[in-house]
């Protein structure tokens, strides 16, 4: 896997993972609505996000609102996982090779070790690890 810091798969590297590259093909607001719970922590749900998603992709004059709603994920995952990119370099990514982004985001994800499908929840181990681990204290205790 490639540094901490950049995208463990390439863009166009979706046949590395032929069940994401199919979901994302044939599903992609399922993919999209289990990439934004697991980035937003839980704090919103999949099937809302997937549902808004499909509705701005289907139902906008434009094509471009699905894209830009789901680079704004990009955007969040580079944030908190990588470097490199900017918000311009997210958004036309998303406009250009929309399925292959959401791939590469969906496979980045399973490479940090979530369970994409099993939701933020499903990850419980990713977002306790910290809490179960015993507090360091230096030196002795005094009262």
């Amino acid at each position: 896997m490639a540094s901490d810091r950049t995208w463990s798969t390439g863009l166009f590297d979706c046949s590395s993972d032929w069940h994401s590259c199919c979901l994302t093909c044939w599903c992609p607001c399922v993919a999209f609505g289990r990439i934004s719970e697991i980035l937003d922590k839980g704090s919103s749900y999949c099937c809302v996000n997937g549902a808004l998603y499909t509705l701005l992709c289907l139902f906008t004059a434009t094509s471009l609102i699905g894209p830009f709603y789901s680079c704004c994920y990009r955007t969040k995952l580079r944030e908190q996982y990588l470097s490199g990119e900017t918000h311009c370099d997210d958004f036309w990514i998303h406009c250009c090779c929309h399925r292959c982004a959401l791939c590469q985001e969906y496979r980045e994800l399973q490479n940090r070790g979530f369970d994409v499908s099993a939701g933020w929840k499903g990850n419980s181990h990713m977002h306790n690890k910290a809490v179960s681990m015993a507090p360091v204290v230096e030196g002795e205790m005094k009262r």
